[in-house]
């Protein structure tokens, strides 16, 4: 009989973004690709199209986090790009899925990504939710590792 494989949870992982020490965040999301369909007519054939691939797109990671007292190197990163600084870097990184032992079972390499969008947290002060930042990654790939 074959042995039963319960699927991972997703509540266990980090993240790692080059050489930023930011790792624990509350949720990423984003992660998905696709191939666009590029339609092809040939001559004298008129009934259907050949269907080619086209064009990868990537969409933009999504990191969110409580608002802790260690933001500042995203932050730094971030103004960094919106300052125009000549030295600001893209960098590669992983997300990283963990077993609930805490073990790496699967990684998700990505490419020269450099942060699209900063968003701060909202205030409300007639409700007790979290203080929550939002960092929006473009990048030029994903690969399962």
């Amino acid at each position: 009989m074959a042995e039963r494989k319960d699927p991972f949870g997703s509540y266990n992982f980090w993240v790692q973004i080059g050489d930023i020490a930011r790792m624990e965040f509350q949720e990423a999301s984003g992660f998905d690709s696709s191939i666009e369909v590029e339609e092809h007519r040939e001559g004298g054939w008129n009934i259907t199209t050949h269907k080619i691939p086209g064009m990868v797109k990537y969409s933009n990671i999504v990191l969110k986090w409580g608002v802790v007292d260690d933001v500042e190197q995203l932050e730094t990163w971030y103004q960094q790009w919106v300052s125009g600084d000549p030295a600001a870097k893209r960098y590669g990184g992983s997300i990283v899925l963990l077993d609930r032992q805490g073990q790496e079972r699967k990684r998700w390499n990505f490419i020269d990504a450099w942060p699209a969008k900063l968003t701060w947290p909202s205030f409300n002060a007639e409700n007790s939710d979290l203080a929550i930042m939002t960092l929006e990654l473009a990048h030029e790939g994903l690969k399962p590792a």
